[in-house]
């Protein structure tokens, strides 16, 4: 027999890990079909890798070479109360990655899912400036996270002009404008057991996280780690890396760390949000 109120159960119990004293949830802003076919986003990828990822996540693997892939936040709720996102998602309607992402995103839905308001965010990561990890930084001009340090990688604030002028000026001056905007360059702590982890190259500052605690441990890897093909051949370069060889490095550092850590991955794009290395 049917049973939607089980599936919604299971859907949200696969989206939710506790860590030691923290629970994480994974937050789907969207859904959708890139707009690079899967052969030119990875051009060194070989059939063997390819079949093996499509195992992996067989979802994303769509007919006629096409990627499916999600758009996840997350939210990291300490015992000790408040919250910190990591990544903000596509947005809404008017964002950033309305050009090419599946907006209007459902961040406000998500939150509430979980109890949790805009006010309650202490902290937001956003790993890099790429238009779907920034998107619900800020909604009609104002932050829509009015409590929150907003933690971005200096490098890649300095080559917003670069990566998309129209984040510096959709997100980065409303925040600088409110003093909310906390430019960093090492690893940083955003809260209890959640400190960032510099992993540059896809963008020129990219920045993933680590939440240790107890002996439990989940690493955000970002953009670091795109699709399935990333974790069965994590040497595969991807087409929009800024550099692909520090790219390259930091994705084979970032799953070293997982793998010595028993860590879980938790992946931006992949259809599930969190898989063991």
């Amino acid at each position: 027999m049917h049973h939607p109120a089980s599936e919604a159960f299971d859907t949200q119990r696969r989206r939710t890990r506790r860590i030691g004293t923290c629970v994480v949830h994974a937050l789907c802003d969207g859904a959708g079909t890139f707009f690079e076919p899967l052969s030119s986003a990875f051009p060194d990828a070989g059939a063997t890798d390819l079949a093996s990822a499509a195992a992996l996540d067989p979802d994303a693997f769509l007919p006629d070479d096409r990627w499916r892939l999600h758009f996840h936040a997350f939210l990291i709720r300490p015992r000790e109360g408040g919250a910190i996102l990591i990544d903000a998602g596509i947005g809404p309607a008017n964002a950033p990655a309305a050009a090419w992402a599946p907006t209007p995103g459902r961040m406000p839905e998500n939150l509430t899912s979980w109890g949790v308001a805009p006010d309650d965010v202490d902290v937001v990561l956003l790993t890099h400036l790429h238009s779907d990890h920034v998107g619900w930084s800020v909604v009609e001009g104002r932050p829509y996270f009015p409590n929150a340090r907003y933690v971005v990688p200096k490098a890649d604030h300095d080559a917003v002009e670069k990566l998309n002028p129209r984040v510096r000026e959709a997100i980065l001056m409303p925040l600088a404008a409110t003093g909310q905007l906390d430019l960093v360059e090492e690893s940083v702590r955003l809260g209890p057991g959640v400190t960032t982890v510099p992993t540059p190259g896809h963008t020129p500052g990219h920045t993933s996280a680590l939440l240790q605690s107890g002996n439990d441990a989940v690493l955000f890897s970002g953009d670091a780690v795109l699709n399935a093909l990333q974790l069965v051949a994590p040497r595969v370069a991807y087409l929009f890396d800024d550099a692909p060889e520090a790219a390259r490095a930091a994705r084979l550092a970032l799953l070293e760390q997982a793998r010595l850590r028993g860590a879980w991955l938790a992946t931006s794009h992949l259809t599930d949000p969190f898989v063991r290395v």
